[in-house]
């Protein structure tokens, strides 16, 4: 039972801790990613990259989802990684894309990559600071 409320005490320091709700930046990250994806050139490479990175970008915010809606510490514990290695796999699968050069494509891409590397240390914290 003191686990339990230890639990539930963890995600709502989680929720209280930033400037921006973690959820909202992940979804947000999320939303970034398709935006970028939208102006990228359609190459065969670039199509089955932008599958992938879809994938990963989407499931860093739906484990989030998942892992505050966690009925266990262990549940939070899986989710909270799950959500770390997503966002490593958005951050390798923008590094892959084809920008054909483009001076504004390489800076967003910079930009997202930054912020799948932000999201990869911050769920790593979490774990961490939490000994999950």
């Amino acid at each position: 039972m003191e686990e339990d409320e230890n639990f539930n005490a963890l995600r709502v320091m989680d929720d209280a801790a930033g400037p921006e709700p973690l959820d909202e930046r992940t979804e947000r990250f999320a939303k970034k990613v398709r935006a970028f994806i939208r102006k990228l050139p359609r190459t065969i490479s670039n199509a089955e990259d932008v599958k992938q990175l879809v994938r990963a970008s989407g499931s860093v915010a739906a484990n989030y989802i998942e892992a505050n809606e966690a009925i266990s510490r262990k549940g939070f514990a899986l989710r909270i990684k799950y959500c770390r290695k997503e966002a490593k796999e958005s951050r390798l699968f923008l590094s892959l894309l084809d920008t054909a050069d483009a001076k504004s494509l390489e800076e967003e891409r910079a930009t997202l990559i930054q912020e799948a590397v932000e999201l990869k240390l911050i769920f790593a914290s979490i774990r961490r600071n939490h000994d999950l």
